[in-house]
């Protein structure tokens, strides 16, 4: 089956629309529980660990699952990273995401599930959140 598909589409549309869900829920689409997360020397919220333990343990599961199939359920073959080296591109996009999610309170899964609540300082962010990825993918064509 095409991982195109109307079914590997509802799929997609399903998974992320639980994982917006899931991200409401658990508190993670305010940036002050973030902010309050990575504010270890002030009033430290530890709430984002619980989120994260739980989600590493969902993955854990779903990983084991899906290591035990030849094959996904609505795509041909699975498809794993081919990158296994850590380099200055990897420690790099790191540093910047580290930076822009300790700044703003967000990284891209919350800000794209609080854009229901059109908040200006949600949507600038993703904003320029886009701009970034686009300038990154212009400046890598041309570089390379």
């Amino acid at each position: 089956m095409p991982s195109d598909s109307p079914r590997a589409i509802a799929a997609s549309f399903g998974c992320g629309a639980l994982f917006g869900l899931g991200l409401a829920l658990s508190g993670m689409t305010d940036p002050a529980v973030v902010l309050g997360f990575l504010d270890i020397a002030g009033r430290w919220n530890p709430a984002l660990a619980f989120v994260m333990a739980g989600a590493l343990a969902v993955a854990a599961i779903g990983f084991r699952l899906a290591g035990a199939r030849a094959a996904p359920l609505l795509a041909p073959a699975f498809h794993a990273p081919s990158a296994n080296v850590i380099d200055a591109r990897l420690v790099t996009g790191a540093a910047l995401f580290g930076l822009g999610w300790g700044l703003a309170g967000y990284c891209p899964g919350p800000a794209i599930a609080s854009l229901v609540a059109a908040a200006p300082g949600t949507v600038t962010f993703v904003v320029a959140m886009l701009a970034g990825m686009a300038a990154t993918r212009t400046w890598l064509a041309r570089a390379g």
